[in-house]
């Protein structure tokens, strides 16, 4: 597998980064782990528009998701060669109806089924393309999923956002890559079931069993440093900081 960091800044996107967006591909599949604020700019560096396969939303808030407005734009208005054929997009409930609102003015309430296929994500593992995948509901507000990506023995592990949890160690369980948020301070911010700080990341990573951890989501007011070196004080494999633009061969 291929992964290619699209965006990773968290909240909302800072001078380097867009937000949250990663490009997962193998045997020409390519698949779109989130689309947040300043996505779909970026995507143009590594793909082409209409070259996507499939589209995985954690979920609906604005930094993962936001940018699949201006993507119905691209599909649904498409002149040269026609409108798109509906592309299959997986979301937790209520994904079409949180765009066409965000949207706010479709053609009509049914537009964005026309270019997007939704598919409503649950608990549990099914086939996307060549990858396996397995989702499982993590801690956040609103209803979030993380998803383990498998290919052809391999595999890589993306947390969305999330606190400390139980599934998420499952689903990180000797993943070859680790892609986790850390978007809190350790020691300064302490609001449970929200995001991880750098030493929850670290400590996922260490009770899984991770092969490598980098860590991810990480908003314009924090120091990525301080995330860094606190995940690796509880992890001692290789770890590193997202960085737009950056791929890994998984």
């Amino acid at each position: 597998m291929k992964l290619t960091v699209v965006g990773c800044s968290g909240s909302f996107p800072s001078a380097d980064s867009a937000c949250s967006s990663y490009l997962v591909e193998a045997d020409g599949f390519r698949l779109l782990l989130d689309m947040g604020n300043g996505a779909l700019g970026e995507l143009q560096r590594h793909c082409g528009l209409y070259d996507l396969d499939a589209i995985f939303l954690s979920h609906l808030h604005a930094d993962h998701c936001i940018d699949m407005c201006g993507y119905f734009v691209a599909r649904y208005y498409r002149h040269d060669g026609g409108r798109c054929a509906p592309i299959p997009v997986y979301g937790p409930e209520g994904t079409e109806q949180r765009l066409t609102t965000a949207y706010a003015d479709t053609p009509s309430a049914s537009s964005m089924s026309e270019v997007f296929d939704f598919h409503t994500v649950k608990p549990g593992r099914h086939e996307i393309g060549p990858f396996t995948v397995r989702t499982e509901r993590v801690c956040h507000p609103v209803e979030a999923y993380g998803i383990r990506v498998e290919h052809g023995g391999r595999s890589l592990t993306y947390s969305g956002d999330t606190g400390a949890c139980s599934a998420l160690d499952e689903l990180a369980a000797d993943s070859d890559l680790f892609l986790c948020e850390a978007a809190f301070t350790y020691g300064k911010e302490n609001i449970p079931d929200l995001h991880l700080n750098g030493r929850e990341a670290g400590e996922t990573a260490a009770r899984a069993g991770a092969r490598r951890l980098v860590l991810t989501h990480i908003p314009p007011w924090t120091d990525p440093q301080i995330n860094l070196a606190d995940a690796r004080a509880a992890y001692d494999g290789p770890a590193e900081l997202a960085a737009a633009g950056r791929v890994y061969e998984i």
